[in-house]
């Protein structure tokens, strides 16, 4: 009884704001996700046109949750990143060094904006490298609204989900996008997996709140860290991979040998 008081108090405050629910499902989600800083940026973000109504989870991840949204002219994602739960430390260790984000106060909210203003600006980066990724939107606070992946409503899969038909030709593919980004978005991923990648008629880049600028203190352990984890995950697919150094090598145009 508890609990459908509070999502009937939820719902009236939302609908309150012009803010329609289509997913009873959201209200799981809702005490840690929908607090005042989160309404007031979903009420700028509805009375500015960018959405009319909340839809189904499509994913909760340690920091975010995604979910679909209706507007006007069709569906978008809505990825919400949590305040109160956010992993200060983790997010400080990616914003720390990178030149975009040199004034950001010291305080989890301020973090947790900032993060979502990269991760616009990394989406928009990539994405006019001419990346597979989604399209970034709009941003407001710890809102990001972007194009969503996907068919009926439905998210692409995660790679690590996928039955390969020819995974040389995905690795080929993945590898290249490693490349096109450091070269062209002047980007590293940061947290390149089997995870933060979705598949369908290709290989589609998500996830980049955590990306750096090739400037970045930290930027080529970063690299490598994730050309381990592809190779990782193509090794097991049965593919034949370069070694990590050949690749970073190729990469970042450094001569660097394996120990």
């Amino acid at each position: 009884m508890k609990i459908e008081k509070k999502e009937e108090g939820f719902d009236k405050r939302l609908s309150e704001m012009g803010i329609r629910i289509k997913d009873a499902n959201t209200f799981k989600v809702s005490e840690n996700v929908f607090d005042e800083v989160t309404l007031l940026a979903l009420y700028k973000l509805v009375h500015k046109k960018w959405l009319s109504a909340l839809g189904g989870s499509i994913s909760t991840g340690k920091e975010a949750n995604v979910f679909l949204a209706d507007r006007g002219d069709g569906v978008v994602a809505i990825k919400i990143y949590r305040i109160q739960s956010a992993n200060f430390t983790t997010m400080s260790s990616y914003i720390q060094g990178d030149r975009r984000f040199t004034n950001v106060k010291k305080s989890r909210k301020e973090l947790v904006f900032a993060w979502t203003k990269k991760e616009f600006s990394n989406l928009a980066r990539a994405k006019e490298a001419g990346l597979p990724v989604p399209e970034p939107l709009v941003f407001d606070r710890n809102i990001l609204i972007m194009s969503f992946l996907g068919e009926d409503e439905r998210p692409y899969p995660q790679l690590r989900n996928v039955e390969l038909d020819d995974a040389e030709t995905v690795y080929t593919s993945v590898t290249g996008m490693i490349d096109t980004l450091y070269k062209k978005a002047e980007l590293v991923h940061g947290d390149l997996s089997e995870f933060n990648i979705l598949y369908h008629d290709q290989p589609y880049l998500i996830d980049m709140g955590q990306s750096v600028t090739r400037d970045h203190p930290r930027a080529l352990q970063f690299l490598m860290r994730d050309i381990r984890n592809m190779n990782r995950f193509f090794k097991k697919k049965g593919c034949e991979v370069k070694t990590e150094y050949e690749i970073f090598n190729a990469v970042t145009g450094l001569t660097v040998s394996q120990p």
